[in-house]
């Protein structure tokens, strides 16, 4: 059975070599090269969060077993565990006893002396862990419910609005009942039911985000898809004896990818905020920056207050949000034809 490190390095591989082979494609088109200038003029500090927070990411998704340091002090079987390069950028058994203040040089509680005196720059939790290394590793979760999540929506949402659109009658009222079926059910209510149904994991949560969260977008793109199939160049192509499939690739499906990115950026930031409230009611994923503000929400009652283990995920979980929906504004103005339609026939400010 391949180990889940091993499955980790792989995803990490393919996707830097779809960035690397998609990279150069999207350079040549002037809509992508606009969007990247425009990016960097308008959301460069943006761009280098959201850089920082997918470098971390992708630092704490390769691991391999071995070459710890500290290992002689550690035990056996975290010694041959294994670990992340961000892992790596902390000692191996980089714990307390309990809580300690952001660079404390002794216990928070009864003022015992620490095992690393003045290094940990976020303080620990209760169990002790180093609330920086929590924080940082909650970035790989977040990007993965946001990415993956996503990544199982937009299918469906294609799947579901072109077919509605396109062939409308039966097939437009069947997916119509779905879509009507599944908004009746209050999301909240309908993600805790399929996380207890399909069991707590990372995995098992994205399938449930994905099943809930394409009903948004596939009704904004069986409203797009009716508009094109009523257009000139859709009527020639099916005139000239195109099928439907070839019409739907090649004339429908380019004409929705604006609003499949626009879409597929927006709803990365619902996604993730949408897993911190699962976290909050105990059903989220562990490791999560929702966890870590479930697990911290009753420190603000302590005397002293623990403030900085909260403070630590909101602040994680509030730059990346923040960064997404910024870039995702940029890409509306730069790749929705309305708003650039809207800024030609702008009258120049005097």
């Amino acid at each position: 059975m391949i180990a889940s490190h091993h499955l980790s390095n792989a995803a990490v591989a393919v996707l830097v070599a779809v960035a690397l082979v998609l990279i150069p494609r999207l350079r040549r088109d002037p809509r992508w090269r606009e969007l990247a200038a425009q990016l960097w003029q308008r959301r460069l500090w943006a761009v280098l969060a959201a850089a920082a927070y997918l470098l971390v990411g992708l630092l704490d998704s390769v691991a391999w077993v071995g070459g710890a340091r500290g290992a002689a002090h550690a035990d056996l079987v975290a010694a041959h565990t294994p670990r992340s390069v961000i892992d790596r950028l902390f000692p191996l058994d980089f714990r307390e006893r309990s809580y300690s203040a952001p660079l404390a040089a002794t216990e928070f509680y009864g003022d015992q002396a620490l095992r690393f005196p003045g290094r940990h720059l976020l303080g620990t939790d209760i169990l002790g862990r180093d609330v920086l290394l929590q924080t940082l590793k909650g970035v790989r979760v977040a990007l993965l419910i946001g990415g993956f999540s996503s990544l199982l929506v937009v299918p469906l949402a294609l799947a579901a609005g072109m077919s509605a659109g396109y062939f409308g009658r039966r097939v437009d009222d069947a997916v119509f009942f779905v879509i009507s079926t599944i908004s009746s059910i209050p999301t909240l209510l309908l993600l805790i039911a399929l996380v207890m149904a399909l069991g707590r994991g990372t995995l098992q949560v994205c399938i449930a985000l994905g099943i809930t969260g394409w009903v948004s977008m596939a009704r904004v793109l069986r409203g797009e898809t009716l508009k094109l199939r009523e257009l000139d160049y859709v009527s020639a192509a099916r005139a000239l004896g195109a099928t439907d499939w070839r019409i739907l690739s090649r004339h429908i499906l380019p004409n929705l990818m604006h609003l499949v990115v626009i879409t597929f950026v927006l709803l990365f930031s619902r996604l993730v905020l949408t897993e911190a409230t699962l976290s909050w009611l105990g059903i989220g994923v562990d490791g999560s920056w929702g966890q870590m503000i479930d697990q911290a929400r009753d420190e603000l009652a302590r005397d002293p207050i623990v403030w900085w283990n909260l403070t630590a995920a909101a602040l994680g979980l509030f730059g990346l949000i923040l960064a997404v929906n910024l870039i995702g504004d940029t890409v509306r103005d730069v790749l929705d034809p309305r708003e650039r339609a809207r800024e030609a026939i702008a009258p120049p400010a005097s």
